[in-house]
C-alpha cells in the first residue's frame, strides 16, 4: 500500500484517461469525481476505476471524444446526450443547466442518456448545495438485482443521493445504493483476494456466497428486500423511461472489458427553497431538524463522516493499492 497525495493521484489518474484515448476535459472531470471518492473513504468508485474506464475507452465501450449536449428542452426540463462518453461531462453540464433553471422556473429536472458509470452519485449534487439548492441525484447500472420474487437480475443497483444546504454549515448529504451494499465494494474485494460478508450476494445459481466473483458473477441482494428492489424500479423508470436510457437488463456488467456501450441514464432534481417557503423558511426548518436529531447524542448528521474523512485526506493523503497504483502508472506512460 502506497500513500499518495490527492493533487499526486488526480494528476496520475487524468493522464492514464488520456492515455486510454479520453479527451482532456473528460479526464479532468473524471478524476476530480474520483477523487471526491477516495477522499471520502468511497475506494470502491475512486482511483480502482481507472483501469476499468480506461479499457472501455480503449474497447469502443465508451467514446473519450465525446462532446455532451443538450438533447432536448422545455422551460425546467432538459435532457442531456452523453453520446456514449464517459458520465462526468455529461453530469455537470446537466446540473449546470438543472441550477439555471431551477432559478428560473423554482425547480427543474435534467435526465442524461446514452451515459457510463457515474460514480459516487452526492458528487454531483456539491455545486446544487453550494448554491443553496436542494438536489436529489439517481441512476441506473447494468443489471445486478432482481426484480422481488424473480431470480434474474434485472435492475442495477441504483444509488440514489440527496443534498439539503444548511444555515452557516456543511449541507446535509444522503448517499445510498439500493443493494445492501455497492456493487463495487465487491469489485474492491475480488482484486484484493477478500471475502464478503454473506447477505451482500449471491451466485450465479441463486446461492449466499462469500466470494466476491461469485457475486459478481451472480447478483446483488436488495436493500431492505422488497423495498430495496421497489425503489430501484423507481430509479429505472425516472432515470431511462424519462430519459430514453438503457435500462439495467439492456446493458453489460462495467466489470468486463467486452461488452456494449452501456447507454444508461441519470436523472437530477434541483429545487430552490426560495421558490416554496422562502429561503430563511427553509434553512430555519432544517436547523429545528438538526437540533432535535442532535438531542440524541449517538446521532451522526448524514454526510457528516465522509467530510471529516475528506478533510483528513487533504492533509494526510490517501492509501492505495501497489497493484492498483503500478497499473495506472502503467496507463500514464501509455500517454502520447
Amino acid at each position: 500500500m502506497s500513500t499518495l497525495d490527492l493533487d499526486t493521484l488526480e494528476d496520475l489518474c487524468r493522464a492514464a484517461l488520456e492515455g486510454a484515448g479520453a479527451s482532456p476535459q473528460m479526464a479532468r472531470g473524471t478524476a476530480a469525481a474520483l477523487m471526491y471518492a477516495e477522499a471520502r473513504g468511497i475506494a470502491s468508485h475512486g482511483a480502482s476505476r481507472v483501469p476499468f474506464y480506461a479499457t472501455h475507452l480503449r474497447n469502443g465501450r465508451a467514446d473519450g471524444t465525446a462532446v455532451a449536449g443538450i438533447a432536448r428542452e422545455r422551460g425546467g426540463a432538459v435532457l442531456i446526450d452523453a453520446h456514449d462518453g464517459l458520465a462526468f461531462p455529461a453530469c455537470a453540464l446537466a446540473i449546470e443547466e438543472a441550477i439555471r433553471r431551477a432559478g428560473e422556473y423554482g425547480v427543474s429536472y435534467a435526465g442524461v442518456c446514452n451515459s457510463h458509470h457515474f460514480g459516487v452519485a452526492a458528487y454531483h449534487l456539491d455545486a446544487v448545495a453550494r448554491r443553496g439548492m436542494v438536489g436529489l441525484a439517481m441512476g441506473n447500472s447494468p443489471a445486478a438485482m432482481p426484480a422481488h420474487g424473480g431470480k434474474r437480475p434485472l435492475f442495477g443497483t441504483n444509488p440514489i443521493a440527496a443534498a439539503f444546504p444548511r444555515r452557516d454549515a456543511a449541507p446535509l448529504v444522503i448517499d445510498l445504493s439500493l443493494s445492501e451494499v455497492a456493487r463495487g465494494k465487491l469489485m474492491v474485494a475480488a482484486r484484493e483476494g477478500r471475502e464478503i460478508p454473506l447477505g451482500w450476494a449471491l451466485d450465479a445459481q441463486g446461492q449466499p456466497t462469500t466470494d466476491p466473483r461469485a457475486g459478481l458473477e451472480g447478483s446483488m441482494l436488495p436493500m431492505g428486500g422488497a423495498k430495496g428492489a421497489m425503489l430501484a424500479l423507481v430509479v429505472e423508470l425516472l432515470a431511462c423511461a424519462l430519459t430514453g436510457a438503457h435500462f439495467g437488463f439492456e446493458a453489460d456488467s462495467f466489470f468486463t472489458e467486452a461488452g456494449n456501450r452501456a447507454r444508461i441514464g441519470q436523472a437530477f432534481l434541483v429545487i430552490d427553497p426560495g421558490a416554496l417557503a422562502g429561503q430563511s423558511a427553509y434553512l430555519e426548518r432544517v436547523e429545528t431538524l438538526v437540533a432535535a436529531m442532535l438531542e440524541d447524542s449517538n446521532v451522526r448528521l448524514p454526510g457528516q463522516r465522509r467530510e471529516t474523512l475528506a478533510d483528513g485526506a487533504r492533509s494526510a493523503g490517501v492509501n492505495v493499492p501497489d497493484a492498483l497504483l503500478a497499473d495506472i502508472r502503467e496507463l500514464a506512460e501509455s500517454r502520447t
